[in-house]
């Protein structure tokens, strides 16, 4: 696991003399019984590392505590508040330009950071957050995924062919038989647990490696708009 993680030396990151940093905020929520807690920080890290690969950006490592607030009535989940969220993201980007890195990308992998919004949009510029709803899509269509996005909420088609593809050893035995949808009307109030037992929304058994495939590789190819306006690509 330790290609989650970015293993440059200083040197290395001086020699590269990188513009834009990414960082990879997730969560450590439930994700049902066939995903790990630290689903949406590997994911978001998984993503991270891809786009480093392809493109001249320093990688960081990931936020992996985040808000999950709606997913409390679950054994292992742990938030911090939005406040916290805001307060560590700008502090990071704060520490990174000093070091001469002026824009930052927030590679989020937990729907329910709402605030990270708000973090890009008072840096009025300087940051972006990715991927967004439009990114998601085009990589959900690409990969010829069953479920819509909104179905597909959680511990779902998507989220389980990313791991799938990128750590199938992380995936538990039963996926093929955890699908559970509905309707999520009063969410933010109610928490999930009001409308699912297993902390599942969306069909993994639709999941698969390929699919999980085309998704990483349709959202780093996107990730070039990104540098584009941000005045770097």
């Amino acid at each position: 696991m330790t290609d989650l993680f970015p293993l440059a030396t200083t040197a290395e990151v001086r020699e590269r003399g990188a513009a834009v940093a990414v960082l990879p905020v997730g969560s450590f929520e439930q994700h049902g019984p066939h995903l790990p807690l630290a689903t949406d920080a590997i994911i978001a890290a998984t993503l991270a590392a891809a786009i480093a690969e392809t493109y001249p950006v320093l990688h960081l490592p990931p936020v992996t505590i985040s808000c999950s607030h709606e997913h409390a009535a679950w054994d292992g989940t742990v938030s911090i508040s939005a406040r916290t969220l805001h307060a560590v993201v700008t502090d990071i980007a704060a520490s990174l330009r000093a070091s001469g890195v002026n824009r930052l990308v927030l590679v989020n992998g937990h729907g329910g950071n709402y605030v990270l919004s708000n973090v890009v949009q008072e840096a009025a510029g300087a940051m972006a957050l990715f991927p967004g709803v439009a990114d998601w899509q085009a990589a959900h269509t690409a990969a010829g995924l069953r479920t819509s996005l909104d179905d597909d909420m959680h511990a779902g088609e998507l989220e389980t062919s990313i791991l799938l593809h990128a750590h199938p050893h992380l995936v538990r035995p039963g996926h093929e038989d955890a699908d559970h949808v509905t309707g999520r009307d009063h969410l933010l109030t109610l928490g999930l647990r009001a409308y699912t037992e297993s902390g599942v929304v969306g069909r993994p058994s639709l999941a698969s490696a390929a699919k999980g495939h085309v998704l990483l590789d349709t959202l780093v190819q996107r990730f070039a708009e990104v540098l584009a306006v941000l005045g770097a690509g």
